[in-house]
Formats: C-alpha cells, sequence, structure tokens
C-alpha cells in the first residue's frame, strides 16, 4: 500500500535530517528511490508543516535549524462488532452498512 510507503519515507528524510546525514538533493532522491522534484515537494511539504530545515552547503546535508522530529505510526487493529458500537462515531458507521463504507466517493 503507497500509504505506507509514503510514511517510511517521511520517517526516513526525518532520521537522515535530524543526523544530518542526507546527502544533496539527488543523492537523497536516489537513496529514497525517487526524482529530484518530488523530493522538492516533499521537502516544502514538510517546511509547511513546519519543519525548520535548511541545507548545509559547506557539509552538503539538511539539517533541521532547531529542536524537530517526525515520527508518524499507523496501527490497524480488527474490532469486534460490539466495540464498533461503543465507538462514538461507529453508531453511524455500523448503521450505515459499514462493509461498503470506504467505498463511497
Amino acid at each position: 500500500m503507497k500509504l505506507y510507503l509514503y510514511i517510511d519515507r517521511i520517517n526516513l528524510i526525518n532520521k537522515l535530517i535530524s543526523q544530518s546525514k542526507t546527502g544533496n538533493q539527488s543523492e537523497l532522491a536516489k537513496r529514497l528511490n525517487i526524482s529530484i522534484s518530488r523530493l522538492a515537494r516533499i521537502i516544502e511539504y514538510m517546511k509547511d508543516q513546519g519543519a525548520p530545515i535548511k541545507f548545509n552547503r559547506a557539509r552538503n546535508t539538511y539539517y533541521y535549524e532547531s529542536r524537530y522530529s517526525i515520527k508518524i505510526d499507523v496501527k490497524i487493529e480488527k474490532i469486534s462488532e460490539q466495540e464498533l458500537k461503543d465507538i462514538n462515531a461507529g453508531i453511524n458507521f455500523y448503521s450505515n452498512n459499514y462493509i461498503n463504507a470506504f467505498f463511497v466517493h
């Protein structure tokens, strides 16, 4: 699933930036197996979300200008029908045929 790949990519970018071990844009994009333009969009998005990302030309790496970290986790659990009913929003969700709810556009 692409969502997990994207989350792993963001976590890896964060780790490398935190350690100041990204290399330049080209090297980092190659390491992540993405295009330079896609990497630039991801970095820009992270900056838009408040990440204080800078690039040090002398050390040839991205770094965080101040303390900052990102950690994205996804946990998927199977829940019982009773648990679904007990969830506040689950009452409406359950009553509206929850099997097909994910496929409505």
